[in-house]
């Protein structure tokens, strides 16, 4: 008898501000000895005296450097990380690097002279404006909250036992709190921290929209997982493993895009998007509905793959998602390699 471990990967989405999924623009992948009670040895360690080198959290500082380079613009690029990337050393490498970063926090930090810290400084600080958005319960019912917004310019402290190590930072911290309490849902509280200025209230808004694009990295993990089963793959090392979800990660990102990019930008021709192969297979195998022939040819072929997959198609239906375009997509592929067999056999 003997544990095997798998494997696990930490991966950085390149989004535009409409959503469209660019590719990838970093990966990592690496393993623990053991995947259960880690969390045991906080009792016995100081996680805040561990050099960053030597944690796990390092990965997300490797993202950071790998994305950047592939751009070639670090000032174009703006890192949107969760709570987990609530990281001092990664504030330092953004501006190692001239990049931008936006992260929602999770650590109050010392700020200013070191006698308080950055909740303090925020509670001086009036609202400066509110933002309405439109939320889904429990049940998937849409509902409207508004949001009271709080921005300011602060001195961020690193921690205590890394000041000689790192300087302080000059960053911006925005506050969004859903006024009142909702019914069927949690109060919406984010506290996010950038290194970008914020002047206005829809400068505010802007940083708010661009952190709800984070969540496009989930609906990716979710079309990885689900979609292309990569957590069911089952192969004799941990090399072949990863080349194989390289290659999910590819199909992933093409059937996100496919979601996406008809909805963005629908002027676009249906070649960027589908082979004359693809487009031959679906004219031949599904007909036009109304709201197909009168859609821009773009998101008439996307319709036609997803109506492969279960889309019905109907005037009022909202655009098809990704589960139904994956489905689509693979019966598309089966049936066009039947047809290339069935042509090759005579």
């Amino acid at each position: 008898m003997h544990t095997v471990c798998g494997i696990l990967m930490h991966s950085s989405l390149a989004v535009t501000t409409q959503g469209v999924p660019l590719g990838l623009a970093a990966v990592k992948f690496w393993t623990r000895k053991k995947f259960k009670g880690c969390d045991a040895l906080k009792r016995k360690i100081n996680p805040t005296r561990v050099p960053i080198e030597g944690k796990e959290s390092y990965r997300w500082l490797e993202n950071l450097r790998q994305s950047t380079a592939l751009f070639g613009q670090p000032q174009r690029c703006i890192h949107v990380g969760d709570r987990e990337s609530d990281i001092y050393e990664l504030f330092c490498l953004a501006q190692e690097l001239q990049t931008n970063f936006l992260v929602r926090t999770c650590v109050d930090r010392l700020a200013g002279d070191g006698g308080h810290t950055i909740a303090d400084e925020m509670d001086e600080v009036r609202v400066k404006g509110v933002h309405r958005i439109t939320v889904r319960d429990q049940n998937g019912k849409a509902q409207h909250a508004i949001l009271e917004l709080r921005y300011r310019r602060i001195t961020v402290l690193p921690p205590i036992g890394k000041q000689r190590r790192y300087p302080a930072l000059e960053l911006t911290v925005i506050h969004a709190l859903e006024r009142g309490v909702p019914t069927g849902s949690k109060r919406i509280e984010w506290k996010l921290i950038t290194n970008l200025p914020v002047a206005s209230r829809k400068q505010a808004v802007e940083k708010l929209d661009w952190y709800a694009l984070r969540w496009k990295i989930e609906v990716f993990h979710k079309i990885l997982k689900s979609g292309c089963k990569a957590e069911d793959s089952q192969l004799r090392t941990a090399d072949r493993l990863a080349n194989l979800i390289s290659v999910f990660c590819v199909l992933s990102w093409r059937i996100f895009w496919l979601t996406m990019v008809h909805r963005a930008a629908p002027d676009q021709p249906v070649e960027i998007a589908l082979t004359s192969p693809e487009i031959q297979r679906l004219d031949q195998l599904v007909k036009d509905t109304a709201k197909s022939l009168n859609a821009k040819p773009l998101t008439r072929y996307i319709i036609k793959l997803a109506q492969l997959g279960g889309y019905m198609a109907r005037a009022n239906d909202p655009p098809p998602g990704n589960i139904v375009i994956w489905r689509g997509l693979r019966r598309l592929i089966d049936i066009q390699l039947g047809f290339e067999l069935a042509k090759n056999c005579g």
